[in-house]
């Protein structure tokens, strides 16, 4: 992996790496994605053409963090920063933790309010909703602009037509000093809908159902863009659901166009901004006009109207995958996978009981998430032995489904109401799922202990089912779902094809290069293995531990990996224990290497998770594929990922149960530890690994390039931009 543009974007003093080579006169195609991209590149050299693959510095429209501007702050000031680059460009919203009355947390929010006021930053208090439908809300996430935050979900600004996508805390840190990051450009997937959606079926059905057919990484680490005759039939609420749900996909952005729905629903949101400003908006005609929204106003909706951002007619893509929307019914995701989605008729006859619901979160606590909910209970009660915890998406969902008489209509039937924010989604207040427990939600995730005890059962699906299984008391459709007008039970019609020009399309170079000073040639260890794919941040690092910002990096070792395996931190320690004595030149770093299945770090834009392994003792990981966001932010903080495929089917099928990913070891232990070594030529793209019996192996790996390395050699991102700023001092 190359970063070619760091040392040219950052310290100026050294050599410059270019991009590509341009020598194409004519101009490539692109993707409305490209050209969005294209517009928020910096730096780059005279007539490139932003392309899938390349490695490219962004300066971003805006840059939002929530619960986790405290650690950004302490970034930012670590690097010898002292003011904000661009103080339009950063948000501050507070909506994780936001049940917390301690006076740690309080004390926490306080020192992010101040450090906004003091810089001039816009920001949004507790209660005021979460971050995501915010930025949605005062249009900071506008279509054709790129906006980044620092959370998984950022991929929700798509629903739009903006580009959204994650970035990590110590990229926030980078943002805030010098206005820019470094960003490789996704491949590009085109994600086409065709038909219309039977009544009952939601967006939340079709990402989910997505999830659940398109799940051996199809769209991993992929800019979608969706087409088709079926998007006209979306509502933005559907839309927004869905480009949620691409983070649990595998995508690191999903758009949709800009098309008269999006137009229309911008209208109308201009309408209620101008409303909102009067006391008594029945006399707004016989008042003077509000101060104009600084984001969603009429000059912007004129020019974005009269804009024709589109993709080109031969732009490239990795695949082509289509659903058939009139094809499907209802689906739940889970239990505890996102991977896994069942049609509802079939769990509805399975009678599945829950003792828990939610309905919150980014994903569907929006205004017509409450009342499809509001629908269902109209006239009735939870059932007994169920709590059903409800939270709007912000504070302005909240006034409208109040004045509506929805949100009434929710804690008249016996719904536990929560404050604007992510709460129980992310493991944070109460209502969180016990042992042995059984929830069904409508928020983005379910992965194992996210949402409470790590031995619950979690499911996900559309607010309507969600509201119909509280009722009842296990998973179950509305009344109102007529079967008669719902097509078959079973899966629905979806393809995917792989263009000839895929490889074009996918762009990742990989070249050997020279090792430079300070950076170990070899890391050396013994192999531990864990023989699961899609190993999601909570499996890495739990959620409870997030936002706890004065843990320490030891306490970090001590918990990592907790929800996957208890035992696993404990093992590493007595390794390194072994081999505290172990003299070594600094060719070589010695530690524990970790390799694992596909999509390993999934899920949240937490570093913990990458921090946790490398102060565990772990230095390097091995993995079938990366989630993006885990790779970022093991490459920010010093942590090498190497993918080696073939190594991972070979030792899936000596050492795993059953020869498959999934249930652990042969003795069904969830860390496998069989007393292999191995060394890793990280520069010259090359693995040996020994067996106890003298048997060796070697295999070829990606190389690690240069920009990587220097960025290791600087101890991370953070370093690495300190280092920049005292050069320019």
């Amino acid at each position: 992996m190359r970063l070619p543009f760091l040392a040219r974007s950052l310290r100026g003093h050294l050599a410059v790496r270019r991009l590509a080579t341009i020598a194409n006169p004519a101009r490539p195609p692109q993707t409305i994605i490209e050209k969005v991209v294209q517009k928020y590149a910096v730096d780059l050299p005279p007539g490139k053409v932003v392309q899938a693959g390349d490695y490219v510095m962004i300066r971003p429209e805006h840059v939002m963090t929530h619960d986790n501007t405290g650690p950004v702050i302490s970034k930012f000031k670590s690097i010898g920063a002292t003011r904000i680059k661009d103080s339009t460009q950063p948000v501050f919203t507070l909506d994780h933790d936001v049940q917390n009355k301690s006076t740690k947390n309080l004390s926490k929010y306080a020192t992010i309010e101040a450090f906004a006021r003091t810089h001039d930053i816009d920001f949004f208090p507790a209660g005021r909703g979460i971050g995501h439908q915010v930025l949605v809300e005062e249009g900071y996430a506008f279509p054709h602009t790129l906006t980044v935050a620092s959370d998984s979900h950022s991929n929700m600004y798509g629903g739009v037509g903006c580009v959204g996508t994650p970035i990590v805390r110590t990229d926030a840190a980078a943002l805030w000093a010098t206005g820019k990051t470094w960003w490789q450009v996704p491949r590009m997937v085109n994600v086409e809908f065709k038909g219309k959606l039977a009544p009952g079926v939601t967006g939340k059905d079709v990402i989910v159902a997505l999830c659940g057919s398109f799940n051996n990484d199809e769209v991993l680490n992929a800019a979608i863009e969706f087409t088709g005759e079926g998007v006209s039939v979306l509502t933005v609420d559907d839309r927004l659901t869905i480009a949620n749900m691409t983070t649990e996909w595998g995508a690191l952005v999903g758009v949709f166009p800009v098309d008269e729905v999006l137009l229309n629903w911008y209208e109308r949101a201009l309408k209620r901004l101008e409303l909102r400003t009067f006391a008594s908006p029945a006399l707004s005609s016989s008042i003077p006009p509000p101060p104009e929204h600084p984001r969603i106003n009429r000059r912007r909706l004129d020019i974005l109207r009269e804009t024709t951002l589109q993709s080109d007619p031969d732009a490239r893509y990795s695949s082509h995958l289509i659903l058939d929307l009139s094809t499907l019914v209802p689906h739940v995701s889970g239990p505890n996978s996102v991977k896994l989605s069942t049609p509802l008729p079939v769990l509805a006859d399975a009678h599945i009981s829950i003792q828990k619901a939610y309905l919150l979160s980014c994903t569907n606590a929006r205004l017509s998430d409450i009342a499809a909910a509001a629908v269902v209970l109209k006239g009735r009660t939870v059932a007994p032995g169920v709590e059903f915890y409800v939270a709007a998406a912000s504070s302005e969902v909240q006034r409208d489904a109040e004045s509506q008489g929805a949100w009434q209509t929710l804690v008249a039937a016996g719904a536990k109401p929560l404050p604007a924010g992510c709460g129980p989604c992310i493991g944070l207040g109460v209502g969180l799922l016990k042992e042995d427990e059984t929830g069904i939600s409508a928020t983005n995730r379910n992965y194992k202990g996210r949402m409470g005890h790590p031995k619950a059962q979690a499911y996900l699906a559309s607010p309507a089912v969600v509201a119909a299984s509280a009722v009842k008391g296990y998973i179950c459709g509305p009344d109102s779902l007529d079967p008669t007008l719902q097509p078959p039970t079973g899966a629905p019609t979806f393809s995917i094809s792989t263009p000839e020009n895929e490889s074009s399309a996918d762009g990742t170079p990989s070249a050997p290069e020279p090792v430079l000073p300070g950076f170990p040639s070899t890391f050396s260890g013994p192999l531990l293995f864990a023989p699961q794919d899609n190993l999601n941040t909570d499996a890495l690092y739990p959620g409870k531990y997030t936002y706890q910002d004065d843990i320490t990096l030891q306490r970090q070792a001590e918990v990592v990996m907790e929800n996957y395996d208890p035992s696993f931190a404990h093992l590493v320690a007595s390794i390194r224990k072994q081999q505290a004595d172990k003299t070594t030149d600094s060719s070589t770093k010695h530690g524990v290497v970790l390799v694992s299945g596909y999509n390993f770090g999934t899920g949240s834009s937490r570093e913990q998770a990458a921090t946790a392994l490398k102060s565990a003792g772990i230095p390097i990981v091995i993995a079938g594929s990366f989630g993006d966001i885990f790779k970022r932010n093991a490459i920010n903080n010093g942590l090498v990922c190497i993918e080696c495929p073939a190594l991972v089917v070979d030792l899936t099928q000596e050492f795993a149960k059953d020869g498959s990913r999934g249930a652990g070891g042969r003795q069904g232990e969830l860390t496998v530890n069989e007393g292999l070594t191995v060394d890793v030529k990280v520069a010259e793209g090359r693995m040996d690994v020994r067996w106890p019996s003298g048997k060796q192996r070697t295999y070829t790996v990606g190389a690690v390039g240069a920009s990587v390395q220097e960025l290791w050699i600087c101890g991370g991102l953070e370093g690495f931009v300190l280092k920049s700023i005292q050069v320019e001092a």
